[in-house]
């Protein structure tokens, strides 16, 4: 047994080549007056994976001479969390509320691509409620506007326009108490299920999601006000992380950052999923194929999301006592729930149709809620646009209860290529702009 502190896993040694810098920050000038004349030598910093500015642990390494990127890479998997593998030892349903927590910012669109996923390998795709679509549809419009929100104020927060970053939370925070009037939660929903949806919507909801629409619809103008024609804003934004179309197209990018170069692709419109071609909405493209493109086509797609929203409220309100959820009693998850007088746990009335009413009834429930339902053996692709993005799901049955393989294309994880092209050749400050300007989660990313 040894009985020295050696670590035989990370034995230390002396650097033998090279110049060592101990940055320790607001010391540029005696790292570059140090360097001297020699302009060969490079600078390699590591910027994250915890940083204010790289939108979560995102670990960026960077080669720098002075100020000047020559070389950017990504590090990424430090959240790690596994989720695609876990989903294989949960039932179909069950998956929703791993999928629900990857990118934890845009919840409804990990569960729409993994539930349509499931529906169209059980082929019910046909029989979702009308209904059950139309409330999907409200709540990934709400939660487009609630992402851009971020997006913005994050953006904002990180080059220091800190009103920005205000008032975007602020009006995120509208967003957030509609979800959780409609869902229950605030974040990690796990509300869209196979076959249709949790629940139907409570009782004045619509009054609120009305006057959620008249807010926005004041208060979107003031960041057009305040940013747009802002020298200072466009100053740092325009010409900065350019990438045209075919950059995008040869790395696989979609989202905004491929709208602003100029080509309206738009599942939405090219690719129509949960009646989304029955809506009336434009698809806004930038020609700049810079951040700042990116900046108004997020604020543009905000007012779309509003025109939606309006729509689906209004349809809604002729859907009143319509179902949420598939008639196939075999797959629908026991959807109409009734809270308790205290506003928890369930109703006494409820208990008792569950339990007191049929033994058969009973069964089924257990089986349901504990086995769940069988999925044809097959698997499926479904691709929708997320506020980032295509998010897909790609889905492998083998015929049981559970996934055998579930897999996501994530926005975030393919628009993240684009870093080092966006950052080379321009200033340490810019990486921070064409970071904000692709809007990655890394619970995306690392999921």
């Amino acid at each position: 047994m040894s009985t020295t502190n050696e670590d035989f896993y990370a034995a230390s040694g002396e650097t033998t080549e090279g110049r060592v810098f101990t940055v320790t920050g607001q010391d540029w000038d005696s790292i570059t007056q140090a360097l001297g004349e020699t302009a060969e030598e490079r600078i390699v910093v590591n910027m994250g994976p915890q940083h204010p500015s790289t939108h979560g642990v995102l670990r960026l390494i960077l080669e720098l001479e002075g100020e000047t990127v020559t070389e950017a890479r990504c590090g990424i998997g430090y959240l790690h969390t596994g989720i695609e593998k876990n989903m294989e030892y949960r039932t179909w349903t069950q998956g929703v509320t791993f999928v629900t927590r990857m990118d934890y910012l845009t919840p409804f669109y990990n569960e729409v691509a993994y539930v349509l996923g499931v529906e169209r390998l059980l082929d019910i795709e046909d029989q979702i409620p009308e209904k059950a679509n139309v409330m999907r549809v409200l709540l990934m419009e709400l939660n487009r506007i609630s992402s851009h929100l971020v997006a913005l104020a994050t953006g904002g927060m990180e080059i220091g326009a800190l009103t920005v970053m205000t008032m975007g939370f602020r009006e995120r925070e509208l967003c957030l108490d509609l979800f959780e009037l409609i869902t229950g939660l605030r974040m990690n929903h796990a509300f869209i299920r196979p076959g249709g949806v949790a629940q139907d919507l409570p009782p004045g909801a619509l009054d609120e999601i009305r006057d959620f629409i008249a807010l926005m619809k004041k208060r979107l103008p003031e960041y057009a006000a305040l940013c747009n024609a802002n020298p200072i804003f466009k100053g740092r934004l325009q010409n900065v992380g350019h990438l045209d179309m075919a950059g995008c197209l040869a790395l696989g990018i979609t989202g905004p950052v491929l709208r602003s170069t100029g080509y309206a692709w738009d599942l939405r419109k090219t690719q129509p999923y949960c009646g989304y071609e029955t809506y009336d909405f434009d698809v806004h493209t930038w020609d700049t194929s810079d951040a700042y493109g990116r900046f108004r086509i997020r604020l543009n797609e905000m007012e779309e999301s509003l025109k939606i929203i309006e729509q689906a409220a209004d349809r809604l309100a002729g859907l009143e006592g319509a179902p949420v959820m598939v008639a196939d009693k075999k797959i629908a998850w026991p959807s109409q729930l009734a809270i308790g007088s205290d506003g928890m746990g369930n109703s006494l009335d409820h208990i008792k149709h569950i339990m007191g009413e049929s033994m058969e009834a009973l069964i089924h429930h257990f089986k349901l809620v504990t086995e769940g339902f069988r999925v044809p053996v097959g698997q499926a692709y479904v691709p929708i646009e997320s506020p980032k993005g295509e998010i897909g799901a790609h889905i492998v049955s083998d015929g049981g209860t559970r996934p055998f393989r579930v897999h996501f294309r994530d926005p975030s994880f393919t628009n993240l290529q684009a870093t080092s092209i966006m950052s080379e050749g321009g200033m340490v400050a810019d990486v921070i702009v064409a970071i904000a300007s692709i809007d990655p989660v890394m619970g995306g990313v690392d999921r």
